[in-house]
């Protein structure tokens, strides 16, 4: 199942769906280099990944991916014909892997339809970063709805006012960025690093400290702290009695 968002903050690159991760299909003939790219994919970026070694296997699975990266050096087809066969009928977000720090090869590989492109000897966190960036534009929807409603609780985001059962809260632009991002998509876990991604524009920063405060202020102010709920490892969502967001423009 893809997953889409309405936030224009929000991708795909570290957000979970209600008991889903987010999932990251790696395609690879290479086993070693494959599950060494799914190990920093699941304990860096919180991700779910599979591995598939062929570009028939990539074909048949890429649907149930929300994001592919994809080696262009495969046994069985040429990995730029797998990207132009998936992006002629797919606009999930594709990452090429070439072989060669070439510009040709990344030139091929962003005409075939890839979204960008890496090389194997890339850092983990090069690819991390590149993988939340690629999804933050994957995912970026034309327009975003002037308001949240999680009954009782009003976001306005025009006027960047927060009511709780028609009373105005006062919050900080920062918490007010956050309330916003959790509860845009309240049954959406979003991960430590993405809130320091999206938030503060930081995506290194050991992000412990600063985000616990931001959440026990707004929980303060928002009366509850079920308002807000931890998920532990992973980051926070919303907690709220209503199954979903109301959006109007």
């Amino acid at each position: 199942m893809v997953i889409h968002f309405d936030s224009p903050n929000m991708h795909v690159a570290t957000l979970f769906r209600r008991g889903i991760m987010v999932h990251v299909l790696v395609v690879e003939e290479r086993d070693a280099v494959a599950e060494s790219m799914i190990r920093g994919l699941r304990r860096q970026g919180g991700y779910d990944a599979d591995q598939v070694s062929t570009g028939s296997e990539a074909l048949e699975t890429y649907p149930k991916a929300d994001l592919v990266l994809l080696s262009l050096e495969l046994p069985d087809i040429d990995g730029l014909e797998v990207c132009r066969s998936i992006r002629a009928v797919s606009d999930v977000p594709i990452i090429a892997i070439a072989g060669r720090d070439t510009e040709l090869d990344r030139v091929l590989a962003l005409q075939a339809g890839s979204d960008d492109c890496v090389t194997k000897t890339c850092g983990s966190r090069e690819i991390m970063a590149r993988i939340e960036a690629v999804m933050r534009r994957a995912y970026r929807p034309t327009r975003a709805s002037d308001t949240i409603s999680l009954c009782p609780l009003q976001i306005d985001r025009r006027s960047r006012e927060v009511l709780l059962r028609g009373e105005k809260i006062n919050v900080t632009a920062k918490e007010f960025d956050l309330l916003c991002l959790l509860a845009t998509n309240p049954q959406t876990v979003v991960s430590r690093k993405e809130l320091m991604a999206t938030i503060w524009d930081n995506t290194w920063t050991d992000s412990s400290r600063t985000i616990d405060t931001h959440v026990s202020s707004l929980r303060g102010k928002l009366g509850a702290s079920t308002w807000i709920l931890t998920v532990r490892g992973v980051g926070y969502r919303m907690g709220h009695d209503c199954p979903n967001a109301i959006a109007a423009g």
